[in-house]
């Protein structure tokens, strides 16, 4: 099950708010590259662009869309946000990563799953 944090519920809906299309979703996915062979890529979608291998998942009242493909790589994630004197950004917690680059945005995943 996909977690996200108060704090990056909250920066999803303040990101959305900006939005000139209304009705998107948050997708979430993972795709090859990155310094670690795969990475994070969120976006606002329009439900039209989503396939029938896709799943809607609900957390602090974000509806999530997530594709097949990708739920195999991130079971488990966890998704905060948080501020310091760098700037915001968001902090991906991966169980099933067993490497992570020190951008924490790209990440491996063992050959065996």
């Amino acid at each position: 099950m996909i977690k996200i944090s108060q704090a990056a519920a909250d920066e999803i809906q303040r990101l959305k708010s900006k939005q000139k299309q209304k009705n998107l979703l948050f997708s979430l996915a993972v795709k090859p590259g990155g310094c670690c062979g795969w990475f994070y890529d969120m976006a606002f979608k329009d439900e039209q662009t989503f396939t029938d291998g896709d799943r809607v998942f609900i957390c602090n009242n974000i509806q999530i869309v997530i594709s097949t493909e990708t739920l195999e790589h991130i079971r488990d994630l966890t998704i905060e946000y948080s501020e310091d004197l760098m700037g915001g950004g968001f902090r991906f917690y991966n169980s099933q990563a067993n490497s992570v680059c020190s951008c924490g945005n790209s990440f491996s995943v063992s050959s065996e799953q």
